[in-house]
């Protein structure tokens, strides 16, 4: 099992990128979360199989149809354990 997180850059906020993330994390059994950070990027944390995280981190430098990824950014994290896979809303 790894952790890793992921920071996607480009436009990738208002196109339905965080909860295509998370069908595709249910699919592939990912744990973690995704999130929009106030830069504009998306931030996910992923926690599997390391060939199922790679998986992942393939799709995330597409996303959706109207996404435009323009840089993937992956970091290695300690191991971390989720319940689940979320999307986590802004509080407003």
């Amino acid at each position: 099992m790894v952790t890793k997180k992921i920071t996607v850059r480009g436009k990738v906020q208002g196109v339905n990128f965080r909860n295509q993330a998370k069908s595709l994390a249910d699919e592939l059994l990912i744990k973690g979360q995704v999130r929009n950070l106030p830069d504009g990027n998306v931030e996910i944390i992923a926690t599997a199989e390391d060939g199922i995280v790679q998986q992942f981190i393939d799709w995330c430098y597409e996303g959706p149809p109207s996404a435009k990824v323009e840089h993937v950014d992956v970091e290695d994290e300690s191991l971390r354990w989720f319940d689940d896979f979320k999307v986590v809303r802004d509080r407003q």
